[in-house]
């Protein structure tokens, strides 16, 4: 099955990226509950296995069933390029009850028998009390599973949304749907959908948000529910690289020409990135990443970019050649 959706103009203007604290949150969850379909997650799962031990993540499973409807209020779209976890949290409290214990009813009607668990019943007993437990249990989600990894993660994000957002203004809606998803395709001012992906239904006027996703991968998902403005969440590049220790391994002829901690970060610079991510990435103060990125800048290896508050450093041709042995 396919499914269509066709842009207006109006649309076309109000196209934009966001990244969202809240979903890979969420993301971080499932892949807790679904370890051996995320291979790619591996090594993050090894690190917080006890971490994860001392959380009780069992509501938040609960309504979020493999296939099948989870509640909306859990899922604001993302008013801003990028939003603070309190920022959407804030949103999800502010949930009139009546709206979260009708989503979740829906959403424990997916798995049989949920809504009359003694944890169920109590759900739909005091929805206010449950969407305050919700939005409690995803602020300890983030300070024991992703805050100490989220300047890693942030990098991947910020780096695809730069990567996409060169490859809009290089080329428009078809160059950017070309390669953000296999069942994603621009052809004659329409995007489509190939499998079950989810509904898509004309935008109206609203535009289109696009959300890449360390922990959404390898699928891709829309959330299209009035007001809201349509979304699509897809996973993200680069994730194969996430959770290494480092770069790849720089040469003996670069490590002999720039020193070996140079040679490391151009080496391993095969994505934009900020210099907090490298020095998390390396090991390094980031005093001393800021000072080798600006002489491998100067050296015209490198060029950097402001994205929102952040620097992304990338290699510049001479620099890809020299880290990859590749033709000048």
């Amino acid at each position: 099955m396919s499914l269509r959706m066709r842009f207006a103009a109006e649309d076309l203007l109000r196209c934009r990226f966001a990244i969202s604290p809240l979903r890979e949150a969420q993301g971080a969850v499932r892949t807790l509950s679904r370890p051996d379909r995320h291979g790619h997650h591996l090594p993050w799962l090894r690190q917080v296995r006890a971490a994860a031990a001392g959380l009780d993540l069992a509501p938040l499973w609960l309504l979020a069933p493999e296939h099948g409807y989870g509640p909306d209020f859990l899922q604001p779209i993302p008013e801003v390029p990028l939003a603070g976890l309190d920022e959407e949290l804030d949103v999800v409290r502010s949930t009139p009850p009546e709206v979260a214990r009708l989503q979740i009813a829906v959403a424990l009607s997916q798995t049989p028998g949920a809504a009359d668990t003694r944890r169920g019943r109590a759900m739909l007993a005091d929805p206010a009390g449950t969407v305050r437990q919700l939005a409690g249990l995803y602020e300890h989600v983030w300070a024991a599973l992703l805050a100490p990894h989220w300047p890693r993660l942030r990098a991947v994000l910020e780096a695809d949304v730069a990567y996409h957002a060169r490859r809009l203004a290089d080329g428009g809606m078809q160059r950017l749907f070309t390669g953000l998803h296999p069942k994603l395709h621009w052809s004659e001012g329409a995007l489509t959908t190939a499998g079950a992906m989810g509904p898509l239904p004309e935008p109206g006027g609203r535009g289109l948000v696009l959300v890449p996703s360390v922990f959404f991968w390898p699928e891709a998902g829309s959330a299209f529910d009035p007001p809201w403005q349509p979304l699509v969440i897809y996973p993200a590049r680069g994730i194969g690289g996430l959770w290494a220790p480092g770069g790849p391994t720089a040469s003996a002829t670069l490590v002999r020409l720039l020193g070996a901690n140079r040679a490391a970060i151009l080496s391993g610079l095969d994505a934009p990135s900020t210099t907090t991510a490298l020095a998390h990435r390396h090991v390094m103060a980031m005093s001393s990443v800021s000072a080798h990125l600006a002489v491998l800048r100067d050296a015209g290896l490198l060029t950097s970019r402001r994205y929102g508050h952040q620097v992304l450093y990338e290699r510049t041709p001479l620099g890809i050649a020299l880290a990859t042995g590749g033709p000048l």
